[in-house]
């Protein structure tokens, strides 16, 4: 077939534009996935939910109706690449220069990228009939490749499995040898619905008065992130690691502690966090308990007695329990005198008779944390009972956390621009929000300002509970920013429900959108909370 200069020169233009939109949108979805944390039931549920808006586009139908245009009329080959040239020009679902959290290109995504690439090689083969493609089976290679990158991406990590699990069992294996060769070593795992990060950083900073103590950083909580601390940080000197048990799935604490069995094992909470994984409260409590049978045989469990279902749990250990609570007086150690606000807490903790069993140690000492929040000083008594455990006293304790610095995006106070920013953007949850949003009223001065998208991952309660938790933003905050219409549309109501004015609720699509809002009405002085921060496939735009 020959070709004319003009089907030459837009022919390249259309060929280079779908290519160029084929990468942004292949990593577009690349970068969904990760942030699903590579699970596909999460990502082609997602996928499900944005068919309109991620998988069929106006240029996939414009594109449609160039090819019929082609097959029916003697369109001219220059012709149809113009055409296909200007509707694959823009990409603008997939350009995102500002994303919350990056695609990381990680072994794995490598792996899957690679796979994905030959996947889509083979589709376009099978796009063509003839020897020599004509410019139409060019383009409908390129049409069915590019509609169908979100599925060739999912059915890459299905292929990709097998090779996953086995990379992932060898870095298990290694980490397992590492853990064996040091008898010695004693294990505290933490796991719960809320505040695991803010109580193992809590256990590091009493425990590292004593012993060299090695912890998992940040939110490392899965097998590979505990996998990669063991692996490469684990030296010869540390006596103690912390590792920190996530949980979304059931199985997930059984994984790992099939990795490292705890010494201790500290529950902090269960509450409605993955209930759209889990389907109840008591399949949670159920799963977070399953730590307790893995505990070495002179294991203790400490345990949280403010909440029902971590204090049942002590039916289920056979060995030593410490229940820790700020509430009752019968709890092995407790705090009284709690008082808090904008700058942290103080408190009086006491351990009890049967849990004070040092003859040199005092039994009540006071302790202040800058750490905000009423919720944190149960997180720093499940840390004292640890501390207790390796021998401290409450006096060294109560340095450790008056030391004790307030963890990246929970409820950590920030200055910028002349603003209070109370940033508690990580993640959110009905007790950790309904805290934030106490600890924002108890400012003196300024404006108070709410940032949020909701909750989320809260099953059937979910609408529920952010109706509730409008109606607590309505008790602490002068204006709210509500981050997408649909999402906080429960938020709105529960606003509306406690009689909060409805110009001082802002609607906007996104977070840069309310840092906008943000910049524009707030001056020098006023107070923000951003309550949660959803990933970049929420984003309702």
């Amino acid at each position: 077939m020959s070709m004319t200069l003009l089907d030459i020169v837009f022919g390249t233009f259309a060929i280079g534009f779908s290519l160029w939109r084929l990468a942004k949108r292949s990593r577009f979805f690349v970068h969904t996935f990760q942030l699903f944390g590579y699970k596909n039931p999460a990502f082609l549920s997602w996928l499900n939910d944005h068919i309109r808006d991620a998988i069929l586009r106006r240029s996939h139908m414009v594109g449609v109706c160039i090819l019929i245009l082609g097959w029916l009329l003697p369109v001219p080959a220059w012709g149809l690449f113009l055409m296909w040239a200007i509707a694959f020009a823009s990409s603008k679902r997939y350009r995102r220069d500002k994303p919350k959290k990056g695609l990381v290109w990680t072994p794995r995504v490598k792996r899957l990228s690679l796979l994905g690439i030959g996947l889509m090689a083979a589709v376009w083969t099978l796009t063509f009939t003839t020897p020599i493609p004509s410019p139409l089976n060019i383009l409908l290679g390129f049409w069915v490749i590019d509609f169908t990158a979100p599925f060739i991406v999912a059915l890459a990590s299905v292929l990709a499995a097998p090779i996953e699990k086995a990379v992932q069992e060898g870095f298990k294996k290694q980490a397992r040898a590492q853990l064996a060769r040091r008898p010695d070593l004693k294990v505290v795992a933490i796991t719960g619905s809320y505040g695991k990060t803010s109580v193992k950083f809590a256990i590091k900073e009493i425990l590292s008065q004593r012993f060299p103590t090695l912890a998992t950083p940040g939110s490392f909580n899965t097998p590979m992130g505990i996998c990669r601390v063991v692996n490469d940080e684990l030296t010869d000197e540390h006596a103690i690691v912390v590792l920190e048990m996530g949980m979304r799935h059931p199985g997930d604490i059984a994984e790992l502690c099939q990795i490292a069995s705890p010494d201790i094992a500290v529950i902090t909470s269960v509450g409605p966090a993955h209930l759209e994984y889990m389907g109840s409260i008591e399949a949670i409590a159920e799963e977070k308990s399953s730590l307790l049978s893995y505990l070495t045989p002179e294991g203790t469990a400490i345990l949280n007695g403010d909440d029902p279902f971590v204090l049942k749990m002590q039916e289920k250990v056979k060995g030593r329990v410490i229940i820790v609570s700020t509430q009752s007086s019968e709890a092995d150690i407790y705090a009284t005198d709690i008082s808090y606000d904008s700058t942290g807490a103080r408190f009086t903790v006491h351990l009890a008779s049967r849990a004070g069993e040092q003859a040199d140690a005092s039994t009540s000492e006071q302790f202040e944390t800058n750490v905000l929040g009423r919720h944190n000083v149960l997180n720093v008594l499940l840390a004292v009972a640890v501390g207790h455990e390796y021998g401290l006293t409450l006096r060294q304790m109560s340095h450790a956390i008056e030391r004790l610095e307030p963890v990246d995006h929970r409820l950590k106070l920030l200055e910028r621009n002349g603003l209070l920013v109370l940033d508690d953007a990580f993640n959110s949850n009905p007790v950790g929000a309904a805290n934030a949003v106490e600890v924002l009223g108890g400012f003196a001065k300024g404006r108070k300002i709410v940032i949020t998208p909701g909750m989320i991952e809260l099953g059937d309660q979910e609408a529920e509970l952010n109706r509730i938790f409008g109606t607590q933003i309505a008790k602490h905050a002068d204006d709210v920013i509500l981050v997408g219409p649909k999402r906080t549309e429960p938020i709105a109501q529960g606003l509306r429900k406690a009689g909060f004015p409805s110009d001082r609720v802002h609607v906007v699509l996104s977070l840069f959108e309310g840092q906008e809002w943000i910049a524009k009405n707030t001056v020098p002085g006023d107070v923000v909370l951003y309550e949660n921060d959803l990933p970049d496939q929420f984003n309702e735009v």
